[in-house]
């Protein structure tokens, strides 16, 4: 993506750093229990890194190989980087299945704001978990200590200047309507839409991409005058 304007805001965000893996306590839904990482989640989490139909929405777009890559993947939620991340484990609350996984894998990256993203095994697909999943992971989210922080954010994710909500962000594929309609449940609106050359691995010509970003009704900060921010780099994330 090229370049985009950039503003500074006051606004406020979850206190880093966050608290690690070992202080965090499962939260549940009526079906599902959202939890952190351990390792012995890598084989659970494999099964899922083997689905073609998952992985095509993933920054690396194809399966995992081996074990040992799905345990690097998970590297970057385990100690000690759980303490920048929030992302957690998805079970099945009536059986302890592990069918995705999802969170805040990169807190201040392709908009500036904290950005979501989740995984879903493709047997449970089309039964509501992820929307009940993002609906529980924004409202915990909100409950977490915060600091005030100036932050550099996407232009067109904020309407003018004067009080600035924080936010999240989430960033899709065009073509991944499931996930659009899972964004506009839990309350997400679609502010910019564009092309960029597809990163994929073994993929060619552009991808076509969404971004959208949901409000808080708590804090707000401010936003300030100027538009020379630098624009973070994307990494590696679960998909949405």
């Amino acid at each position: 993506m090229a370049e985009q304007p950039k503003v500074t805001v006051k606004t406020f965000l979850p206190t880093q750093p966050l608290p690690p893996n070992s202080e965090r306590k499962p939260f549940h839904t009526e079906r599902l229990i959202i939890r952190p990482f351990t390792e012995d989640d890598v084989d659970g989490l494999h099964a899922i890194h083997r689905q073609p139909e998952v992985m095509i929405y993933t920054m690396k777009g194809r399966i995992d190989e081996t074990k040992e890559e799905t345990r690097k993947s998970m590297a970057r939620f385990m100690p000690p980087n759980d303490l920048h991340t929030y992302s957690n484990i998805i079970c099945l609350k009536s059986t302890g299945e592990i069918i995705g996984m999802g969170g805040v894998a990169r807190p201040e990256q392709k908009f500036g704001w904290p950005e979501i993203g989740y995984m879903f095994k493709k047997e449970v697909w089309g039964q509501g978990y992820a929307t009940e999943f993002l609906k529980a992971l924004v409202s915990f989210w909100w409950t977490l200590p915060r600091s005030e922080i100036e932050l550099g954010v996407d232009a067109q994710s904020v309407d003018g200047p004067g009080e600035v909500p924080e936010m999240l962000s989430a960033l899709i594929d065009q073509s991944n309507i499931g996930s659009q309609r899972v964004l506009e449940k839990a309350g997400f609106r679609e502010f910019k839409r564009w092309d960029e050359p597809d990163a994929r691995e073994g993929h060619e010509g552009d991808v076509h991409l969404v971004g959208f970003v949901l409000s808080s009704a708590g804090q707000k900060g401010y936003r300030t005058v100027g538009s020379d921010v630098p624009v973070l780099e994307p990494t590696d994330q679960p998909p949405v």
